[in-house]
């Protein structure tokens, strides 16, 4: 077994990546990719490196690497192994492959779970980040949102108001690896998605019009909302709006008939963890960053 770098991806190896990532997920319970890698899986998809292992010609293992990098000039790579083809150094493979490629590397870990702690061990990394997965059930208990004055709030409008979400939001972000690099073509991709909703895309605006934050909702299957994005411009800060806006989203999620809510958030943000849980939100689970 050798793994072999591919540039794009087939029609034909996409199915078979699809079909890996699923079946690890429906073993350990929780996706070995983030939805920025499912993107990337799609026809035209740039930035990425795939890294494909196979075994008596059948996929056993796929890596991703994010050829951008982080905000601090990392590559990022997050894998999967087939639940048929584990402990037969698939992973390792895997990981040995990109640390040749991509100096110095991140890997994110999905889930936190143990056999990704004994194979980041092994390979003598250590863990740099935690992205903590909360989340709460949405019953009546829910206080109402109390906007800041001269503050409203208007429903997201595809085409025009594109640039001034991606504007506050890389102020809102701009420490952020992943988030703060959004752009405008990444929010009309998300756009196509068919999660997307504008009616749960929520803006608060002042009696201009000018956009102060916004609250990004997204719906999964099963009854599960998702806080998918909180951003406040830091000029409209410390006065409660990003509070408000966070029930206004959970308000509306509940409307619209979902049952629990989930959100992820930076293990060291203490702030924003202590807004979350007097909302009533635990924790869930994490997601991992190892580097060596």
């Amino acid at each position: 077994m050798e793994p072999i770098w591919s540039e794009e991806l087939s029609p034909e190896q996409v199915g078979e990546v699809t079909d890996l990532l699923g079946a690890v997920e429906g073993v350990d319970g929780v996706a070995p990719v983030g939805e920025a890698v499912v993107l990337r899986l799609r026809p035209g998809a740039r930035g990425s490196a795939h890294l494909l292992a196979r075994r008596d010609g059948a996929l056993a293992g796929y890596l991703h690497l994010d050829a951008r990098g982080d905000a601090d000039g990392n590559g990022v790579a997050e894998l999967a192994v087939h639940p048929d083809h584990r402990r037969r150094g698939v992973g390792t493979a895997l990981l040995e492959a990109v640390s040749e490629r991509a100096r110095p590397l991140r890997v994110w870990a999905h889930g936190g779970l143990p056999a990704q702690e004994a194979l980041a061990a092994a390979l003598g990394a250590r863990k740099v980040r935690e992205l903590l997965r909360m989340g709460r059930p949405l019953g009546a208990d829910l206080p109402e949102p109390v906007l800041p004055p001269g503050v409203r709030l208007r429903a997201f409008e595809p085409g025009r108001d594109e640039e001034d979400v991606v504007r506050v939001n890389h102020r809102a972000f701009s420490w952020h690896p992943e988030q703060g690099a959004m752009s405008v073509e990444d929010l009309l991709a998300k756009q196509r998605e068919p999660w997307f909703d504008a009616a749960g895309f929520l803006l608060a605006v002042d009696a201009d019009d000018r956009l102060l934050g916004f609250h990004w909702t997204k719906a999964h299957p099963a009854g599960l909302g998702e806080v998918y994005v909180v951003g406040i411009d830091p000029d409209a800060q410390g006065g409660g709006l990003g509070k408000a806006l966070t029930l206004a989203g959970l308000a509306h999620l509940r409307a619209a008939g979902l049952a629990e809510v989930m959100l992820y958030v930076e293990a060291d943000n203490a702030s924003a963890l202590a807004v979350y849980t007097r909302l009533g939100f635990t924790r869930w689970g994490a997601d991992v960053q190892y580097s060596r």
